[in-house]
């Protein structure tokens, strides 16, 4: 289903309509015939064929069969069942149910469907980067720039930018043995595309973070790391995307940090004791912490 719902933008119209009719109800496709499939998306057999080879399964039998296990994973998983959309009856715990849901959701799958050969070897690339950029706008700045938070606190260097302008100027001075990240939910974000071919083009091995595989972005990209996210009404590209993207993010962070043990324990230190005399003398229980008494 995560596989079906990433790859539909790039189906054919056709193979559009019979991925509708698989998301909207997969145990019942599960149980019909490809005869039954076909009069329900007003296509052909033959097209219900070719829609099974694109999602990656040989043919019907096989699309069966995998609906089938994932439907029963699923509800394993969870017997609610919240949905996606909130209406506009909704009272605000049902909101807030469907909400959590999704953001739960969203996380569990991007982790279940994560390349982690992917994944190891863009942590490998990073953590021998000599410069990191990352780019991203709207929603997807908030991440970048949580990326290169993370980053610079265990001393790697790393900027992110959400201008189009400088995301531009800053992948033409990128080079070999520099890494640059494009952040985009949809994969179609002209700015962010666009920054990262220019810095494929300079020599800077390019990295994709994408909820959809098939997308531009990706045809720019050396490596792709991809999330599963589905936004719920009033949230489209804002919320459960975003959580997903951070996901991946920690993952690429602890990756690092691990990688270079020694030198982030020491920063993670100096950080952290560089921002305490910010912090109020308070406990998390809220009593006040004892004075130091410089003994």
């Amino acid at each position: 289903m995560v596989r079906i719902r990433s790859l539909l933008p790039g189906l054919a119209r056709a193979e559009q309509r019979v991925a509708k009719v698989v998301l909207e109800d997969p145990s019942a496709v599960a149980r019909r015939s490809i005869t039954e499939v076909a009069l329900a998306a007003n296509t052909s057999e033959t097209t219900v064929t070719r829609f099974c080879k694109a999602v990656g399964v040989g043919g019907y039998p096989q699309l069966r069969i995998a609906l089938a296990a994932d439907t029963a994973r699923t509800e394993a998983r969870t017997t609610r069942n919240l949905g996606g959309e909130i209406g506009l009856d909704d009272d605000l715990a049902a909101v807030v149910g469907k909400v959590s849901f999704a953001d739960a959701r969203a996380v569990e799958e991007t982790a279940d469907q994560l390349d982690i050969a992917t994944l190891e070897r863009v942590i490998a690339l990073l953590s021998d980067a000599g410069r990191t950029d990352v780019y991203g706008v709207g929603a997807s700045a908030f991440v970048g720039a949580d990326l290169q938070q993370k980053l610079h606190r265990i001393g790697r260097i790393c900027f992110s930018w959400s201008d189009t302008h400088i995301m531009l100027t800053s992948a033409a001075v990128l080079g070999p043995g520099d890494v640059a990240i494009g952040v985009s939910h949809t994969g179609a974000t002209t700015d962010t595309v666009e920054a990262l071919r220019v810095a494929r083009e300079h020599g800077a091995t390019t990295v994709a973070l994408t909820n959809f595989p098939r997308s531009p972005i990706t045809e720019v990209a050396d490596y792709v790391l991809t999330t599963a996210a589905r936004e719920t009404t009033f949230r489209s590209g804002a919320t459960a995307s975003r959580i997903a993207q951070l996901t991946v993010i920690d993952c690429l962070f602890i990756g690092v940090a691990q990688r270079h043990m020694d030198a982030a324990s020491q920063a993670l230190d100096a950080t952290r004791e560089a921002v305490g005399g910010h912090r109020l003398g308070v406990r998390p229980d809220g009593r006040r912490r004892p004075r130091e008494t410089g003994k």
